[in-house]
């Protein structure tokens, strides 16, 4: 019976099927939706298709400093270097040896991470 019960329930399904309306026909008459950013993003996107694939370097800076080669000679493991970075501000994101952003530090999954939080644009830096 367990086989007649599963016949009917898509028999019946296929019932309800045939009497629902045409979708498609339904909305073939409204007006195309009006142009939006994404349609603008995506034709960019399609004239950069040829740079997609062009490799970057990417390099996130904690801090720096500036030793003598006397001082750099003296290192040794569990040397400790004084950087030119505070406790929680932004490090620098650079992208082929320019800066382009700045940003946090995060871990995801047991690795180190960039979150961006400030875009460097063209004049703010100085080119």
């Amino acid at each position: 019976m367990a086989d007649n019960e599963k016949d009917l329930e898509l028999t019946e399904f296929d019932q309800q099927s045939e009497n629902t309306p045409d979708i498609e026909q339904n909305t073939a008459n409204l007006a195309p939706p009006p142009a939006s950013v994404d349609d603008s993003e995506t034709k960019i996107a399609a004239d950069l298709q040829p740079v997609f694939d062009i490799p970057v370097n990417i390099s996130a800076v904690l801090g720096k400093t500036q030793l003598d080669v006397n001082q750099l000679l003296k290192l040794s493991p569990g040397s400790v270097l004084e950087l030119d970075r505070k406790v929680g501000e932004a490090i620098d994101i650079y992208v082929n040896s320019r800066l382009v952003a700045r940003g946090e530090v995060v871990i995801i999954d047991e690795r180190l991470g960039v979150t961006m939080t400030e875009i460097i644009k063209e004049e703010d830096h100085g080119h």
